[in-house]
């Protein structure tokens, strides 16, 4: 297998946003990036990827994002939910509400809005999805809104507020919640 070696990005981008990772190499079948497993995951979030006991008011399939506690809860029913860790908004850039997931995208690409632009004119204009992009490997577009739920090639950042308000999860996180959720999913984020 041939290998990719990524450039790592030499800023943190504020919003949503993390640098790149060191090397990937290429599954031959999908022709995509196969991420490696990473053993700094249990320092990056306390708390693993499991189910949990979930007392909510809300519908199986629904995913609330706690902002305070930096997980993710994905309604199962039966009082239960898988829970994640994520990254959340830095302070100024915290938000809550309910909103709809309206767009799915693999290895997306990366245009930074104008608002982020004006803030940092140093960043790129435009980035190819893939392993170097910050967004990670996959992102659910929260719809009305500039935020995303998103990979991060950052794993440091996961239990962090750091973003410009977009929710990061680790990339194998990121891969699970993708399959497990569609289009139209509800997001409650809680402040």
């Amino acid at each position: 297998m041939r290998r990719i070696h990524a450039a790592v990005l030499a800023v943190v981008f504020g919003a949503c946003l993390a640098p790149a990772v060191s090397a990937y190499e290429i599954d031959p079948l999908t022709r995509e990036p196969i991420i490696p497993y990473d053993d700094t995951r249990a320092k990056a979030t306390p708390i693993p990827r499991e189910e949990v006991s979930y007392a909510s008011k809300f519908a199986p399939g629904t995913i609330i994002v706690n902002t305070v506690e930096r997980r993710l809860y994905l309604i199962t029913g039966d009082g239960k939910a898988l829970r994640y860790g994520v990254g959340v908004g830095r302070p100024g850039f915290e938000w809550g509400g309910s909103k709809t997931i309206t767009r799915k995208a693999e290895w997306p690409d990366w245009t930074p809005p104008p608002q982020m632009l004006k803030r940092r004119p140093d960043l790129p204009r435009h980035m190819k999805g893939g392993p170097e992009n910050p967004l990670g490997a996959r992102a659910m577009y929260l719809g009305g809104s500039l935020y995303r739920i998103h990979g991060s090639n950052e794993p440091e950042t996961i239990g962090q507020a750091v973003s410009s308000g977009c929710i990061r999860m680790l990339n194998d996180d990121v891969v699970d919640l993708y399959n497990r959720v569609k289009v139209g999913t509800r997001v409650v984020v809680l402040r």
